[in-house]
């Protein structure tokens, strides 16, 4: 019969032939999408009427506020989506993203409150809010799908959690990109399709990417 091996032996036997693994660096990866986003927004703005974009955000301070909420919530999300899938972190981080996705809310209210109480005012029709929600959806994707890909690299320890976040923060990006071509004018029908195209991407990236992570 062989000799009992110790425990010490056992270790060193079993981790003879490990190999060290780089440690994921989160900064890294969300730079690397932030850029991404950078660079599609940038591909974006040379089809865009850029002067009348800035135009119709000068309009009333609620619309670039709105804008900027937006860009902030992104930015915010995709550090949160990291942070929550790594281990040893704390959940807590799921909250980042929540005051900036709060001040977004507020000033696309406000903008309805204020167009609203305008004289002879006439909502926009459903073909904005179709063309908003299409949009979002449409930017959505790619954004996500890079985003799930470098995630991925985390192997996320809360894969709803930072799915969840993910698909905020490209719906955050995908919207803030949309003033390109469309700015948030406050109209109940472009909040309306706002609120459901944020909603279908979380649910969304929820939904599968949750599932790649697992």
């Amino acid at each position: 019969m062989s000799e009992p091996i110790s425990h010490q032996q056992l270790i060193e036997k079993l981790s003879r032939d490990l190999k060290p693994v780089r440690r994921v660096r989160p900064a890294r990866l969300v730079l690397i999408w932030l850029v991404a986003v950078a660079i599609f927004a940038d591909f974006l703005a040379v089809r865009a009427d850029l002067h009348a974009m800035m135009a119709d955000l000068m309009l009333a301070p609620y619309m670039w506020l709105a804008a900027l909420s937006s860009a902030l919530t992104a930015v915010l999300a995709v550090i949160a989506a990291f942070m929550t899938g790594m281990p040893g972190r704390n959940p807590r981080w799921a909250l980042l993203p929540l005051p900036a996705l709060a001040w977004w809310i507020f000033e696309s209210g406000m903008g309805f409150a204020h167009i609203w109480r305008l004289p002879g005012f006439q909502d926009a029709t459903m073909v904005a809010a179709e063309y908003e929600f299409g949009f979002i959806l449409l930017v959505s994707l790619p954004l996500s799908a890079l985003l799930v890909v470098l995630l991925s690299r985390t192997f996320p320890v809360r894969p709803n959690l930072t799915a969840a976040l993910a698909g905020l923060a490209a719906a955050g990006a995908a919207a803030t990109l949309l003033n390109f071509f469309h700015a948030y004018d406050g109209s109940l029908c472009d909040l309306v399709g706002h609120v459901a195209a944020v909603a279908v991407v979380i649910g969304l990236n929820r939904l599968f990417a949750g599932r790649v992570f697992r």
